[in-house]
């Protein structure tokens, strides 16, 4: 056999190398993936590199991961269709004339484009297109519009069919249908909060959301013919969701009904041509290649580390500082949030969810005061998917932050980018809390339709 380390000098070495990789710029799939095949020969033989093929294998004949492709496919038929630009105009005149209404407007059509799309790139890069130069045009402090682009273009990490849930639900053994339908309330709580903030901003300062001028404005006859063309897409997510949630359909069935659908909308649209379907496949190769890679070679990462005793080492580390299952579940967050300011998703799910989500089940479902462990596993799942939301927009490597870098005017500063995200995290804070705190919120649902 290889080398005896103890585990928590093997805690050091493997997290210390894989941070110092990444800061040198490697990408994380390559880093997680040759780090482990390295451990594995250092520590075992040959034979241990058996482990390779052990924990892929189950990942590629997953059926339940193969709604992801999908589920991309439809998001990037519906942008390349042109179907984004239409929503954002409609919700824009309906909305225009209140105080701050493009910036709500820009979380509605976010939260609208998150039940469609489940990637977050993809919602900020195309509302910072489309909303952040109709903002800047009509006077809105930069700052206000960035943090509106930015905090809804991260729900689509919490709204179904949210990628990140379909994952997380893999890794955790967990229902997505349950999931997904758990965090429907506090995804749109979190919506609800950062349009009210926007809002109530705009009303105390009106030079931070100023309405549109008067000539722009169109009557409610307009505004009702308006909201009759985005009848088809919004029908798509209808179907979509609904067919989930009615239990008709597993996710990857509805995925498959909304890839379809998305066909039929891009039809009546008049945008199906050769060009679109094209663009659609490659953004879909490339956004399906890249998850699944991080997931091949994190989740060797970690299955090293929980065979050479790393999960009862930090459990042990965790209940030996006399915190309690609260204080635990806190540090658990404050970790998460950490990670999100330097590791991409996937990554942080990869590499704390085996190890978290074992430790959650052995504290007990009494000790939350929840009466079974399929709540409390529920509940710790969204709770999650919350925490990501935060990693997404906080400084200084939130992704968030640097998917509008790429398409904000240039005489917009980084600085001024960090800034707009601020209040937002706050709101997520707070919105994290009340998740923790009244629990309901995210098991209500579920236990109606699942009962």
């Amino acid at each position: 056999m290889g080398l005896d380390i103890s585990i928590e000098l093997l805690t050091l070495i493997m997290f210390g190398s894989l941070l110092v990789l990444l800061m040198a710029g490697l990408p994380l799939a390559f880093v997680t993936g040759g780090l482990a095949c390295v451990f594995l020969f250092i520590l075992g033989d040959a034979r241990a590199l058996n482990i390779v093929p052990s924990r892929i294998f189950p990942l590629m004949t997953n059926y339940q991961l193969s709604a992801i492709p999908l589920f991309i496919f439809m998001a990037a038929m519906l942008e390349r269709a042109g179907i984004i630009n239409d929503m954002f105009d409609v919700i824009y005149k309906v909305l225009g004339g209140v105080k701050g209404g493009l910036a709500s407007a820009t979380i509605i059509a976010s939260t609208i484009l998150a039940a469609m799309v489940g990637v977050i790139g993809a919602a900020v890069v195309t509302m910072g297109i489309i909303a952040l130069p109709a903002m800047l045009k009509r006077g809105y402090d930069p700052k206000i519009a960035m943090g509106a682009i930015m905090a809804g273009g991260t729900l689509g990490i919490l709204i179904p069919p949210s990628i990140l849930a379909i994952i997380y639900a893999v890794v955790a053994e967990q229902s997505v249908g349950e999931l997904f339908i758990g965090a429907v309330i506090p995804g749109l709580m979190l919506s609800g909060l950062y349009i009210l903030y926007v809002t109530v901003r705009s009303y105390i300062n009106p030079r931070l959301g100023p309405p549109i001028p008067i000539e722009e404005r169109v009557s409610t006859r307009e505004k009702l013919h308006l909201l009759g063309k985005m009848s088809a897409p919004i029908s798509l997510i209808v179907v979509v969701l609904g067919v989930i949630f009615s239990g008709v359909a597993t996710p990857v069935e509805a995925a498959g009904i909304g890839t379809f659908g998305a066909f039929i909308v891009a039809a009546i649209h008049r945008r199906l041509d050769w060009p679109t379907i094209r663009e659609a496949c490659l953004t879909t190769l490339k956004a399906s290649a890249m998850v699944i890679w991080i997931m091949f070679g994190a989740t060797i990462f970690v299955g090293l580390y929980v065979l050479e005793g790393g999960q009862e080492f930090v459990q042990e580390t965790m209940q030996g500082m006399g915190l309690g299952p609260w204080g635990i579940l806190i540090v658990m967050q404050i970790i998460l949030i950490v990670l999100g300011m330097f590791l991409d998703w996937v990554g942080i799910l990869l590499l704390c969810v085996p190890i978290f989500v074992p430790i959650i089940k052995s504290l007990g479902a009494a000790a939350f005061g929840f009466d079974n462990t399929d709540d409390l596993v529920l509940w710790f799942g969204v709770l999650y998917l919350v925490n990501m939301q935060m990693s997404f927009l906080s400084p200084p490597f939130g992704y968030a932050l640097f998917y509008l870098r790429g398409v904000a005017p240039d005489s917009i500063p980084m600085s001024d980018i960090f800034r707009s995200a601020i209040p937002f995290l706050l709101l997520q804070i707070v919105g994290l809390l009340i998740c923790m705190f009244f629990p309901e919120v995210i098991t209500f649902l579920p236990n109606l339709v699942y009962g």
